[in-house]
């Protein structure tokens, strides 16, 4: 769970978020990979505020890190038919926001082993006085990986913004997906701090 504020925030973030890639489909439904891309921001979207607000159980972890790795192979066949080095940069975002997804979910515990005692109850203490406390027993290489998906996420939020920029229609795309880098990014730097 996250501490006020960021709770709302990125409640509202991951709302908007979901909400687009719902509207996408349902509005004007892409085809192959634009289809998975949305769908996969939507469940993404989903699963990020339940993390917000739900202690969720390792059987619901797990089931949500087979979902976003089903879902970042389903993409791989695009990234190998993308001609256009735009295309391939995007799809190599979104891949990379998977692999930032599957992190989060299975580097929980470790980043937060002392939230809780006997380790992490689910998603409890994010941003919180109790996870700082808890950052101070985590690894060096896990906050050393965490801040690398950070990274990610913050050169994902710049390149969708720049691409959002750069087109003169259908700007929502590109917006919901800087919008969930920035969520994701923040999300995972609140983990250990």
């Amino acid at each position: 769970m996250v501490d006020p504020p960021w709770d709302l925030l990125l409640t509202v973030a991951f709302v908007l978020t979901g909400t687009a890639g719902i509207w996408i489909l349902v509005v004007c439904p892409p085809s192959g990979a634009e289809t998975v891309l949305h769908l996969n921001h939507a469940v993404m979207s989903a699963a990020m505020i339940l993390m917000i607000w739900v202690i969720v159980s390792d059987v619901a972890v797990w089931a949500q890190v087979a979902l976003f790795t089903v879902l970042a192979l389903a993409l791989l066949p695009a990234l190998r038919r993308a001609s256009d080095g735009a295309r391939r940069a995007d799809l190599v975002g979104h891949l990379a926001l998977n692999a930032a997804m599957i992190w989060m979910l299975a580097a929980m515990p470790l980043l937060m082993a002392d939230v809780h005692p006997g380790g992490l109850e689910g998603h409890a203490g994010h941003g919180s006085a109790a996870a700082i406390g808890a950052a101070a027993d985590t690894p060096g290489w896990a906050i050393t990986v965490n801040s690398l998906f950070v990274a990610v996420c913050a050169a994902g939020v710049v390149w969708w913004l720049v691409q959002a920029a750069a087109v003169r229609t259908h700007r929502l795309p590109a917006i919901g997906h800087g919008l969930m880098a920035g969520g994701m990014g923040t999300m995972l730097f609140l983990l250990p701090a």
